[in-house]
């Protein structure tokens, strides 16, 4: 029999609202204790008054302790809630691309906490993130052979949001033998995906339009890309006419993957790599006495916790500063952020504090956010995520 977990007075009102998550401190423990549940258990949502809300998994070491999978109390967490989600996510994707390669599932903006899945064309690499994913696994998995039939199926189960579930990591191939190279396309141009070993499930689609916007910008243009990875930016860059791209990461192994990623498009001779700390890459290039038209700037979250925001921000802010010296008298920046806690206006005022820095003027010419296939829940703040702000900074 499905338990029951009930909330305290008034602690409905984001549910009610269409948010999916249940704090701990939410939860009336005296009538439903959260130490009576497994990690990972379903159970039947409850008002304070014992009105059902819907169905929802439980983790009780978690600060979220729940998160609601369905409005309807009666529904099964089984096979056909993933199939029927699965087709409801790839009937947006279908109407957005033309072809295979996208984020298929967006967690809570897809109606499925704590489920990640990027689709290489056959390849789908799947991150469970919670406990009550994991415990769904298998069900997951016969729901993607039936909707999808891949011929791969990986587990990249190794983020920092496992941990904190209580969750071990581990990667593994869970269906099918993975090709030696993986590939997609972006805005026309191909790239080899390190899905075993690359970060995350090896490729960010999340800033794809946003890409897009910069490549009308960069024709006959010197490039810098700081925190390249696998030359998601770079390379098209290059590919839309830059003149000559400079690719700058701290590993290695991913500026592997650029020089790979240029050949592959026959950009090897516009595409060059430096390996290195980001801000001593920034302060070695002024020192030497190079200059570029165009900086791109797309960093890991500098802000991962609410009390790591003023740090934070004082990074974000010396990062455009750096990056700012290097531009010419007309030059281009493309400032990003994937930090949630870094709210658009605070990306604004990091932007605006910098060109003032070097005595420069800004203006904003782009505006860009998570790509379509990243959907928002209007009522789940946190699914909003990525900001990129395109900037001509210029002296008089």
């Amino acid at each position: 029999m499905t338990q029951r977990l009930r909330l305290n007075k008034n602690a409905d009102r984001r549910l009610k609202a269409g948010h999916l998550w249940i704090y701990s401190n939410e939860v009336d423990t005296k009538e439903t204790p959260l130490q009576n549940f497994t990690g990972g258990e379903t159970a039947i949502i409850e008002a304070s008054n014992g009105k059902a809300l819907g169905v929802a998994y439980v983790n009780p070491h978690s600060l979220i302790c729940a998160r609601v999978m369905s409005r309807d109390p009666s529904m099964r967490l089984d096979r056909s809630l993933f199939v029927h989600r699965f087709n409801q996510a790839l009937a947006l994707r279908e109407r957005l691309f033309d072809k295979p390669f996208y984020r298929l599932i967006h967690g809570e903006g897809d109606l499925l906490p704590g489920l990640v899945i990027d689709r290489f064309g056959d390849v789908l690499v799947v991150q469970l993130n919670t406990a009550g994913m994991q415990a769904l696994s298998e069900e997951i998995v016969d729901a993607l052979e039936k909707v999808f039939k891949p011929d791969v199926i990986v587990f990249r189960n190794d983020t920092g949001g496992r941990l904190q579930e209580g969750l071990e990591a581990n990667v593994e191939v869970a269906k099918g033998t993975l090709p030696d190279d993986v590939l997609i396309e972006e805005n026309g141009v191909r790239f080899v995906v390190p899905v075993l070993d690359g970060q995350k499930t090896g490729w960010f689609f999340d800033h794809r339009t946003n890409r897009e916007w910069l490549n009308r910008q960069v024709a006959g243009k010197r490039v810098l890309d700081v925190f390249s990875y696998v030359g998601g930016w770079g390379v098209q860059a290059a590919a839309s006419g830059a003149s000559s791209v400079l690719c700058v990461d701290s590993s290695g192994p991913a500026l592997s993957q650029v020089a790979r990623n240029a050949e592959l498009n026959g950009l090897h001779e516009q595409v060059a790599i430096g390996e290195g700390d980001a801000f001593e890459a920034l302060a070695a290039l002024k020192a030497d006495g190079e200059e570029f038209d165009v900086v791109i700037l797309d960093p890991p979250a500098f802000i991962k916790k609410r009390k790591d925001i003023p740090s934070g921000e004082r990074a974000y802010a010396r990062l455009n500063r750096e990056a700012m010296r290097l531009l010419g008298r007309d030059g281009l920046l493309l400032s990003a952020s994937c930090s949630m806690h870094l709210a658009p206006e605070r990306l604004m005022e990091v932007v605006r504090s910098s060109v003032r820095h070097q005595d420069r003027h800004g203006q904003v010419i782009f505006q860009g956010h998570q790509a379509g296939d990243h959907p928002v829940h209007p009522a789940i703040p946190e699914t909003s995520y990525l900001k990129a702000l395109g900037v001509r900074v210029f002296r008089d």
